[in-house]
């Protein structure tokens, strides 16, 4: 009798076992819900009236964040930031190109600001980017990485990402390119400002994303140099 009441135990037990097993499996096999690919909105700003924010995620796991501040003052007061994204199960946490950190959090169809830990944020003001459709922005961003220029077509190897963008608008670049290095194709370190844009490729049909220089930007380029050097 108690060899089949030990028997009854462990059957219920391993019945047990694997009904949470299956149930385990099932939220980790959860699919995250797709998110849109830009946003918008007025975020709380310390001293302005606010901060225009637009957010734009793309598929290659960048990102590029663009704030206007609210302000009269004079001076710039538009900043746009990129790096990469990467999404969890109730945060979307967006590295910019230096390392900094910033959290936010899926809310419908929204995006919720997250204060610098990554948790909620215990206020009134509003700070929600509502999903909508735009161009990306061509504010200018400080950039670095390998760029070639090869047969009239140019690459640049983003040091903070890793991803690799067609130029755009090549001549400024190329002309410091040339003067840097007798090696066609050599890869070489630069330092410049751009934007990014959905240009058409050399496939007929398709777009791609590229990197525009900025015209007036004093670049600097080193051949003997990578990702961890540093430009003087």
């Amino acid at each position: 009798m108690m060899k089949k009441l030990a028997i009854g135990v462990l059957l219920i037990a391993g019945i047990s076992g694997l009904i949470g097993c299956h149930t385990r499996s099932q939220v980790q096999e959860e699919p995250l819900k797709p998110m849109a690919q830009s946003y918008r909105g007025v975020l709380p700003c310390a001293d302005c009236g606010g901060i225009d924010t637009s957010l734009f995620l793309e598929k290659d796991g960048t990102f590029v964040l663009r704030e206007q501040y609210q302000t009269t003052r004079e001076g710039n007061n538009t900043f746009a930031s990129y790096g990469q994204w990467r999404r969890t199960a109730d945060k979307l946490v967006l590295t910019d190109s230096s390392g900094e950190k910033r959290y936010f959090r899926p809310v419908d169809n929204s995006l919720e600001m997250l204060d610098r830990e990554g948790l909620p944020i215990n206020s009134s003001l509003p700070r929600q980017l509502t999903a909508t459709e735009q161009a990306l922005p061509d504010t200018p961003m400080s950039m670095k990485g390998m760029y070639r220029y090869l047969a009239d077509a140019a690459t640049f190897s983003d040091c903070a990402t890793g991803k690799t963008f067609v130029v755009s608008n090549n001549a400024v670049l190329e002309r410091l390119y040339l003067r840097t290095t007798a090696t066609a194709g050599e890869p070489v370190l630069v330092s410049f400002t751009a934007h990014f844009a959905v240009i058409p490729s050399m496939e007929e049909g398709q777009m791609v994303k590229a990197v525009v220089p900025n015209s007036s930007d004093n670049a600097r380029m080193n051949a003997r140099a990578n990702c961890d050097t540093q430009i003087d």
